[in-house]
């Protein structure tokens, strides 16, 4: 008999926010929901610049966690908006090292998807001890192979039409190097160009994460005040490597052993290819490895939602 997929949890409000001067200029969004005191978990949402949502609340039993969720330097509800100075991934890491003091914990469940899963990895290879469980989804390493995989040829043959689209505000004679001239433009004075250059790339990522168009995804991608943070945090992050030395995070994941996790990965993800999620799973065996059949990379998709809830109910005891 085939299994009832599960499905978010009901909708629900933070029971405690604010703000947190991490230093450098930068303030940052966060949020607690669940029930204080209750098992601890920090989320890290995507891009990097894409913000936490309501729906990275919902994959919690709201009775058996304490979640933290926060905007990253630069995007969200954090300021300054779009901000590029002092926000690099280990500007980030300390972020999350400085939420774990407000909190109070000296472990606490880490949960990734996408950029967020890199930024797990990274915070759990250098703080291992503070980690109780590391759940990933759309496992994503930010070498230069995946990096070009997503932004200048490989999905570009899956999605010509929408390829055509991002394209258009470049130039024919710097097409080669896509990443580089986004990131000109992103980061240059024209302030229209900005907008216009962040909806297109922007767009291009929320019209090419599901397995199934999604239109919801795609509008929100649309939005000017979004894509402008999502895309200069990512152009800038990516043109650095994530200040990551090459292949850094699946080098060193052999300190993650003795944490147990999962790895939920789409087997039609687009922007993060499955090979990478495959490459960690042979490092770190702790993990429970599920490719989704019928999925692509978000994490609305329900065979994704179904074991990312999964796995947050096996760690809390729940299943």
């Amino acid at each position: 008999m085939t299994e009832i997929l599960r499905t978010f949890y009901p909708e629900i409000e933070p029971y405690e926010s604010g703000h947190l001067d991490v230093g450098d200029g930068h303030v940052i969004y966060w949020e607690r929901v669940g029930t204080k005191g209750a098992k601890p978990a920090v989320v890290l949402h995507g891009g990097p610049g894409g913000g936490c949502t309501p729906a990275q609340r919902r994959l919690f039993d709201p009775a058996l966690y304490d979640v933290l969720l926060f905007d990253q330097r630069g995007c969200g509800r954090s300021t300054p908006h779009a901000g590029l100075e002092a926000n690099t991934t280990w500007h980030l890491v300390a972020d999350i090292e400085r939420l774990r003091a407000m909190v109070d914990v000296d472990t606490w469940q880490v949960f990734g998807g996408s950029w967020g899963s890199t930024l797990a990895l990274a915070y759990a290879e250098t703080y291992p001890q503070h980690v109780s469980e590391l759940v990933l989804r759309g496992v994503y390493t930010l070498t230069k192979a995946e990096m070009d995989w997503y932004y200048q040829f490989g999905v570009s043959e899956m999605f010509p039409d929408r390829w055509e689209d991002f394209i258009a505000p470049i130039p024919e004679h710097e097409r080669h190097e896509m990443l580089p001239a986004y990131h000109r433009r992103l980061t240059g004075p024209d302030r229209a160009e900005q907008i216009r250059c962040a909806k297109a790339w922007s767009v291009w990522e929320g019209s090419t994460i599901t397995l199934l168009p999604d239109p919801q995804l795609a509008s929100k991608h649309d939005e000017d005040h979004f894509a402008l943070a999502f895309a200069r945090i990512e152009t800038h992050y990516f043109m650095h490597g994530g200040w990551l030395e090459e292949g850094q995070l699946l080098r060193d994941a052999t300190k993650l052993k003795g944490i147990p996790g999962a790895i939920v990965h789409g087997r039609y993800d687009m922007p993060c290819s499955l090979k990478y999620a495959w490459q960690l799973s042979k490092v770190w065996s702790d993990a429970d490895f599920h490719i989704i059949e019928g999925a692509g990379h978000a994490v609305s998709e329900p065979g994704i939602t179904d074991q990312l809830i999964r796995a947050t109910d096996r760690f809390a005891g729940k299943i």
